[in-house]
């Protein structure tokens, strides 16, 4: 165990070293995808489809990826996502040059594998990190994307001016520096990383008594033992069940419905998707909502840039207490996060410089204890061959609510207004809700 222990602490800087880097890949394209999109079809209305080209994109390679991971590993799994979205910013320069606009939309869907492969890297942080410190080790791989985040919209200008002194049409050069970007992480993924099996977490070697449960730290010789495993209600999920035939890989759809059966897993998926939908439902149209009232671009980049910090600068202390106190509480202050961040939403006029930003940001902050506590918690609550199909369909569940919500949010905003998106995010988080009390209900049960 120890002699590995050198190598997995450098598998945990590769992942967080790359992250920052595909960060700066993702960021720097996305940036001006609906701007080159409404150069090149000349109309709004299809600019807007970028986005959701990209979500989807990421959506589609979520359970392919996944799979990937199981037969060949995590380090092939994420190349490839990463190799995806660098032949993406190719196709997208190339439609641009072409002025082939089926072209953009195709390479903008390529491009969202390496989302993909980024969501995947906050699963295969858990499995090099030492035992009670998986969701520290989930939390600054999502952390270092912050830095990514921040840096890859400021470059745009300048790939922009090298794209234009190559020759390039405008607003295509930011996909030159995307593109390298993911090509140089390919490269170090490809060569230098090296992981566990898929899904095996360190804690599953160190654990004596079973399964690890959800709010264990590490073991002292002074602390208070722990409940027997029966009590855990998320304990007894196995990955194949008795049908199956020995040895059969279990596929995502197959793991989502066993999983489905379990409260605690239940309730991991439900946060990860709801937190996602409700966090993107309201994020994309508060700044249609400013520009309408009249608010300059630069109070709207101010507002977007506290929800960037609100989603990712708090990241390590969540999943510093995700470890201590465990996912359940932590999930549980997420709903409270986001339910106080759309009644701002609601109540909050526009031009409101304190109460906007402050509702954009809980909006972020509530993202990052719904994610990370709910990836936690998914790793936790189920078998290993089940993890890594799971966390896949988790992944593309999250992905194409909030591609329905991208979509889905300007219609209401046109309906009934910004307090009309906030009240609709409001109710997303409804079955979440009703899904944890479930899960604490089953738990007193099984305790009692």
């Amino acid at each position: 165990m120890n002699a590995r222990a050198p190598r997995r602490g450098l598998a945990l800087g590769i992942l967080i070293g790359n992250q920052l880097l595909a960060g700066v890949g993702v960021a720097s394209g996305i940036a001006v995808a609906a701007l080159l999109a409404e150069e090149l079809t000349g109309t709004a209305v299809l600019a807007g489809l970028s986005q959701t080209a990209s979500v989807l994109g990421a959506g589609i390679a979520a359970i392919p990826l996944a799979r990937l991971a199981v037969a060949r590993g995590r380090h092939v799994a994420l190349g490839t996502g990463y190799a995806l979205a660098f032949v993406g910013a190719v196709l997208v320069i190339a439609a641009a040059v072409t002025e082939f606009v089926p072209l953009v939309f195709l390479g903008l869907a390529a491009f969202g594998s390496g989302a993909a492969a980024g969501l995947q890297a906050r699963f295969a942080a858990t499995e090099v990190a030492r035992p009670g410190f998986e969701a520290r080790a989930m939390s600054l791989v999502l952390w270092a994307t912050t830095i990514g985040s921040v840096a890859g919209p400021n470059l745009s200008q300048f790939g922009d001016d090298l794209g234009r002194s190559l020759g390039l049409p405008p607003l295509v050069g930011p996909f030159l520096l995307s593109g390298a970007a993911f090509a140089i992480s390919t490269l170090v993924v490809a060569t230098l990383l090296r992981m566990p099996r898929p899904g095996d977490l360190e804690a599953d070697h160190a654990s004596a008594v079973g399964p690890v449960t959800d709010a264990s730290p590490p073991a002292t010789p002074a602390a208070t033992p722990s409940p027997p495993a029966p009590a855990d209600p998320g304990a007894g999920i196995q990955a194949p069940e008795a049908s199956d035939p020995p040895g059969r890989p279990v596929g995502s759809w197959r793991a989502l419905a066993i999983a489905a059966r379990d409260p605690r897993a239940l309730l991991a998926l439900v946060a990860i998707v709801c937190s996602h939908t409700v966090m993107v439902a309201v994020m994309v149209m508060t700044p249609v909502h400013m520009h309408a009232h009249g608010l300059s671009l630069s109070l709207i980049g101010l507002v977007i840039s506290v929800h960037i910090l609100g989603m990712y600068a708090a990241s390590p202390l969540v999943g510093w207490i995700v470890d201590r106190l465990g996912a359940i509480p932590v999930i549980a202050a997420g709903v409270v996060i986001l339910f106080s961040a759309t009644l701002i939403g609601m109540l909050a006029p526009a031009d409101d410089l304190l109460l906007v930003p402050l509702a954009l940001g809980l909006l972020g902050l509530g993202w990052s204890a719904g994610m990370i506590g709910g990836s936690a918690l998914l790793t936790t609550s189920v078998g290993t061959d089940l993890r890594v199909p799971l966390q896949g369909a988790s992944d593309a569940a999250m992905n194409f609510a909030a591609a329905i919500a991208a979509a889905l949010s300007g219609v209401v905003l046109e309906a009934g207004g910004f307090p009309a998106v906030n009240l609709v995010g409001a109710v997303v988080l409804v079955p979440l809700v009703l899904v944890g009390a479930r899960a604490l209900a089953t738990a007193r049960r099984a305790t009692a």
